[in-house]
């Protein structure tokens, strides 16, 4: 049980800033995950819709600008963006330095152990 709890107690802020990959799977449960990311600057996500996944992102450093259903928001480091499953939704490093975050999805949106160093490992991934 022991080992079960060590995973389960993750000091995600720290985490969050020493992330250096596009994306790092923290924890995978049956029902939620927690992913870390980082955008380079200039760097998105990417469009997308997650139909069957709510998710939410917390950003620990930087900042950037959130579009959901096409409108777009300014937002930095301690906001949370709340992405309702089924909604179009991108985040974009519009600043100078990286912005990192971490963000949860319900139920669980990549497979455990996800690591991609780059968003174009990620990309390859995705395709197949």
């Amino acid at each position: 049980m022991t080992d079960s709890v060590d995973k389960a107690i993750v000091p995600i802020v720290k985490r969050s800033l020493e992330n250096e990959n596009f994306r790092d799977t923290v924890i995978t449960g049956k029902l939620c995950q927690v992913v870390l990311m980082t955008l380079q600057p200039g760097q998105e996500i990417g469009a997308e819709v997650h139909e069957d996944h709510d998710q939410i992102l917390v950003l620990t450093e930087g900042n950037g600008q959130a579009v959901l259903e096409g409108q777009a928001r300014e937002v930095g480091t301690n906001d949370l963006i709340f992405v309702h499953a089924g909604a179009e939704h991108n985040f974009i490093n519009t600043g100078s330095r990286p912005l990192k975050l971490y963000t949860m999805y319900a139920p669980p949106e990549h497979a455990e152990g996800t690591r991609h160093a780059t968003k174009a490992e990620a990309d390859a991934a995705e395709d197949h």
